[in-house]
């Protein structure tokens, strides 16, 4: 399932706290987006076409919640990355990073420390 990135704010406004109204998403998110009801209801029509969320009657309104989890979407989302740009492997990825200099110290630090975890734990 691919997720636009416009979708995705909408999504992760869900994942944050749900279940919520069209309103209360459009509060969520308004100041970031300055997008109208409108916008965010056919962000959220797409995201049930897709099977992504789901919605139950309220009273007069909907409340969404998310079907997939956000790990799941990050998981797919790096992984296509990944194919799409450095044929599914992570070292050209960091490589490409450290290259282009927008690795900062605490990347690297970190990078570092997660380096070791793995060696400790083979």
């Amino acid at each position: 399932m691919r997720i636009s990135s416009a979708e995705s704010v909408v999504m992760e406004a869900l994942w944050r706290n749900s279940p919520l109204s069209a309103e209360e998403i459009v509060a969520a998110i308004g100041d970031e987006q300055d997008w109208s009801d409108k916008t965010v209801k056919t962000l959220l029509n797409r995201l049930l076409t897709k099977k992504a969320v789901a919605a139950e009657r309220d009273g007069r309104r909907y409340l969404y919640s998310p079907l997939i989890k956000r790990a799941t979407y990050v998981e797919d989302e790096s992984r296509s990355l990944l194919d799409r740009l450095f044929d599914g492997r992570l070292a050209p990825l960091v490589s490409h990073f450290a290259e282009t200099k927008q690795l900062s110290k605490d990347d690297v630090a970190a990078l570092k420390r997660l380096l070791r975890k793995l060696d400790d734990g083979k």
